[in-house]
């Protein structure tokens, strides 16, 4: 009953995306995005227009520049359908869109984005909330308190864009409207004490996110308190406590809690104006699919969102359907392969990527999954050390091509590692790299943090440890990263450091569909 109910599942999915009426699959390439949308060019080419000059405002505002990304280390965007088809997607009616965070994977899954309302579509401010929390991820190693983190991915993600060319930053949260007037208030002191919040929560919904953005808003447009956020955080740098911080830098919390409730009264709230020349788009070129990848879209996006195994094997079913009607399309054999690995058939997935690769030489995705599968079978291999080098190939050619993937450093690592090898100092070099290419990715920073551990460097397993404990998400590896760095609170810099906590690493980074601590969901209002 339930492959046959998962079978359903596909073939509804895949309806979805197949009606005589769709519009062409295109997809939308820039500096920071790629957007792959069953829509018309020109709204395409719209939404990654937003989202570049969405980066570039708060690179404005922050005043912190990144440096580009590798192409294959760009967000990339699924905008899946309508709300309809997204729900029977994500298999919830509240969930308006989710992020998942990897090295040289980043994905975002969104519904249809309307550009006719006068307000910010929904699914757009989803979106713009996840990369907030990628952006402010990318530009600072630092452990923020929740409330800070989330509440800066509110003020980010009401953001307004406008016909001129021009955007407005800090607009009034009015997706929070709801929240704030109904669900249970959240004072100032449990924003600043997450422990009081953990213990006073309980199963209720709560106005959690509408008051960490009012604070937030509060706190960077007031004249009275004008410089205590940057005091409040510089506090915590030092290594007080949240609540600490906060009575020293703002003083009685209650005189604090009555000023908010007065901001929240606000007939009119101050935001940023940028004008077209303060927020850069720079290049964005949009391309149709080819008849057989748009075909294996639907089957893509479920690969790159994740399966388990019986998902896995009714998808590649229908992958290689696809795959025999379009057998010189290398965008279709590269998705093959992916679905070759999930369902476990190795020899299938390096002969899928084989083809893509000859087909187009530059589909690095056939590199990735082709080493996956190499990879997994050195495992068994008798001959080891054969196995691992045959099995950096791939990646070694990914990285003659991209340099700054990500992938190949980690894997260069992890072909020591999992033979039980001392890796290499270039090989350590290559793991910390790659976190410093995908700052995003906290299952990878736990892995430097513990091989930093391992080598004795306990001040600076700590330090990568940090943002990860206090991922705003929560989670498995945030617990593990918190629990981790309690352990080396006693650890002695320079002597090696191996707690139990470090078991079982390579499960929690894997970039190969399994779930991924980090992953960020946002509900419908």
């Amino acid at each position: 009953m339930h492959r046959l109910l998962l079978l359903l599942a596909l073939v509804l999915f895949s309806a979805l995306f197949s009606t005589p009426t769709a519009a062409k699959w295109h997809v939308a390439e820039s500096n920071h995005f790629v957007v792959y949308a069953d829509d018309k060019a020109d709204d395409v080419e719209r939404f990654s227009e937003y989202l570049e000059r969405y980066h570039s405002a708060m690179e404005f505002l922050t005043g912190r520049k990144l440096p580009a990304p590798s192409p294959s280390n760009r967000v990339v965007i699924f905008v899946v359908g309508d709300r309809n088809e997204f729900r029977e997607f994500a298999g919830s009616r509240e969930i308006a869109g989710f992020y998942i965070p990897r090295a040289g994977g980043s994905r975002a899954f969104v519904q249809s984005v309307s550009f006719s309302s006068r307000e910010t579509d929904f699914s757009l401010i989803v979106l713009m909330h996840e990369y907030a929390h990628h952006f402010i991820m990318s530009s600072m190693r630092t452990s923020l308190p929740r409330w800070v983190n989330e509440g800066a991915a509110e003020f980010y993600a009401s953001t307004r864009f406008k016909d001129d060319g021009s955007i407005i930053v800090g607009r009034p949260a009015l997706h929070r409207r709801g929240e704030l007037i109904y669900a249970r208030e959240v004072p100032a002191e449990e924003l600043f004490d997450h422990e009081q919040y953990s213990r006073n929560r309980g199963k209720r919904s709560d106005a959690f996110y509408g008051r960490s953005w009012l604070l937030y808003h509060y706190l960077h447009f007031s004249d009275e308190r004008a410089g205590q956020m940057g005091e409040y955080l510089h506090a915590i740098a030092g290594g007080k406590s949240s609540i600490d911080a906060a009575r020293e830098v703002f003083g009685d919390l209650d005189k604090l809690e009555k000023e908010l409730d007065a901001y929240a009264r606000s007939r009119k709230m101050t935001v940023y104006n940028l004008s077209p020349e303060k927020v850069s788009v720079g290049a964005i070129t949009v391309r149709e699919l080819p008849e057989g990848e748009a075909e294996m879209m639907p089957l893509r996006i479920q690969s790159q969102r994740g399966v388990d195994r019986e998902e896995a094997l009714e998808l590649v079913e229908e992958a290689r359907e696809i795959a025999r009607k379009y057998p010189n399309d290398p965008g279709v054999q590269t998705a093959l392969a992916e679905a070759e690995f999930d369902a476990g058939n190795d020899d299938a997935a390096i002969a899928a990527a084989d083809r893509a690769i000859a087909l187009d030489p530059d589909r690095p995705n056939a590199y990735v999954q082709k080493g996956y599968a190499l990879f997994r079978k050195a495992e068994t291999a008798e001959d080891r050390d054969a196995a691992y080098t045959e099995a950096m190939k791939p990646f070694s050619a990914l990285n003659r091509r991209e340099n700054d993937h990500p992938l190949p450093l980690i894997y260069y690592y992890r072909s020591f590692a999992e033979r039980g090898l001392e890796p290499p100092e270039n090989a350590r070099h290559a793991l910390e790299r790659a976190a410093l290419l995908a700052p995003f990715d906290h299952g990878l920073w736990f892995q430097v943090a513990v091989m930093q551990a391992q080598e004795g460097k306990i001040d600076l397993a700590r330090r990568s440890l940090a943002p990860v404990a206090s991922n705003p998400h929560g989670g498995p590896l945030a617990e593990r990263a918190s629990l981790f760095r309690d352990l080396l609170e006693n650890a002695v810099e320079g002597e090696p450091s191996n707690p139990p906590v470090i078991v079982e690493i390579p499960d929690i980074i894997t970039d190969d569909g399994g779930e991924n601590d980090g992953d960020g969901e946002a509900r419908q209002p």
